[in-house]
């Protein structure tokens, strides 16, 4: 591959961390005509199409998310090597996580990296743009809640959490050791949106129960739910690492299966001390 073509590689990958032509050409320093035009001749190259539109977003084909992984990984290897001669500054490692993982599984592991004067850039996204990042390279590492860890990538657990009504004090059931999705029967509940994957699996859950319930509005992240549920708009099931207050107690749902997070990394990435070090502080 010649060396124009090594460079449109280059800025592909770039684009396939952004999805978006503006931020890949700012990152880039190039104006979004040149990106488009490198990015049409990797087409031209290979004969593919290597993103589609979808409204305002822009998605990979499989063939583009090959390419990301294959171009994302020959720079993973050259940063590799050149870290051996000690050539030119380092890249900061990425880190994909959700933003309920920054906020509280990842601060403490995340202080003591940057402590040792290592570089880190962060990336919030949720578990299956986490997994994607990852799996395309955009992303050195991510922490993920995952119901089932994909096979093709190394995956380490490092946190279990029940999870958890969270109520009023004055609640019906805030006195309780323990609830069932069946105490919940009649009751309007604060939860997040249709396409969360929380919803979606306390929504399967309630339905196998036969519990009838309805929404008491609709919240995005974890502290604004609890937010909701201070304020008296109805109880919530939330994940049991989240911080409360007095005004909101918490009691275990039992029939609800733990949340489990993982750290996930490729397979067969090259060495990296860095990586290493920041999997150690995470595990």
């Amino acid at each position: 591959m010649d060396r124009l073509v090594a460079d449109d590689l280059a800025a592909f990958a770039v684009f396939a961390a952004h999805r978006n032509f503006t931020h890949a050409a700012e990152e880039l320093h190039v104006s979004q005509p040149s990106l488009h035009t490198r990015i049409r001749k990797l087409e031209q190259h290979l004969g593919r199409r290597l993103y589609t539109k979808h409204g305002r977003q822009l998605r990979l084909t499989k063939t583009g998310e090959q390419l990301a992984a294959f171009a994302n990984d020959t720079r993973r290897r050259v940063d590799a090597f050149l870290s051996t001669l000690d050539v030119g500054p380092r890249r900061p490692l990425v880190l994909a996580a959700g933003s309920g993982a920054y906020l509280y599984l990842l601060g403490d592991a995340i202080r003591r990296y940057l402590d040792k004067g290592n570089q880190l850039r962060l990336v919030t996204a949720d578990s299956r743009a986490t997994v994607t990042a990852v799996r395309d390279g955009s992303a050195d590492l991510g922490v993920t809640a995952l119901g089932i860890p994909p096979d093709d990538l190394e995956c380490e657990r490092i946190a279990q959490y029940p999870q958890m009504l969270a109520v009023r004090p004055s609640h019906r059931l805030a006195g309780r050791r323990s609830v069932r999705l069946k105490d919940l029967e009649g009751e309007a509940l604060v939860v997040p949106p249709k396409t969360r994957p929380h919803r979606r699996a306390l929504e399967r859950a309630l339905l196998d129960q036969g519990v009838r319930w309805s929404v008491a509005v609709e919240a995005e992240g974890w502290d604004l739910l609890v937010q909701f549920v201070r304020l008296g708009v109805g109880p919530a099931i939330v994940n049991g690492s989240v911080r409360t207050t007095t005004a909101v107690r918490t009691v275990p749902v039992k029939d609800l299966p733990p949340v489990r997070y993982y750290l996930i990394t490729c397979r067969d990435r090259p060495d990296d001390e860095r990586l290493d070090m920041l999997r150690r502080m995470l595990l």
